[in-house]
């Protein structure tokens, strides 16, 4: 993996962990599709991405800490990641409705001209 795509994937971690969405946002292709790990499905374009973490952020305080950064054979970047989820006061989530929970989750990224153009989440086995 270059140098450059390991930088820009530590910093939209960076930026995302900060809630810095426009440091995110610039990563983004403008048609970016987007994993929505809390509904399911993907969103689509950058501002479908800002309108999903503005409601996510509204109702929980998630953190995504990489582990591990590989590029696979067909050139595609896996972040392994550990997820932790928290209420908005900083405490460990109880009965939660929505898909976001603490567990290790792989992170799948493709670049094109530098941005993003696709981000899927896998569980980890």
């Amino acid at each position: 993996m270059s140098e450059t795509h390991t930088q820009l994937i530590k910093r939209i971690y960076d930026r995302f962990n900060a809630r810095d969405i426009d440091g995110v946002l610039i990563e983004l292709a403008e048609d970016v599709a987007w994993a929505n790990g809390m509904e399911g499905g993907y969103v689509r374009g950058r501002e479908a991405v800002r309108d999903y973490w503005t409601r996510q952020w509204a109702i929980v305080s998630p953190h995504v800490e990489p582990v591990a950064i590989q590029t696979t054979d067909d050139g595609v970047i896996a972040v392994e990641v550990i997820q932790s989820v928290f209420d908005l006061d900083g405490l460990p989530l109880r009965d939660q409705t929505h898909g976001l929970k603490d567990k290790t989750v792989m992170h799948i990224f493709r670049i094109e001209n530098g941005k993003i153009t696709r981000f899927d989440i896998k569980d980890t086995p």
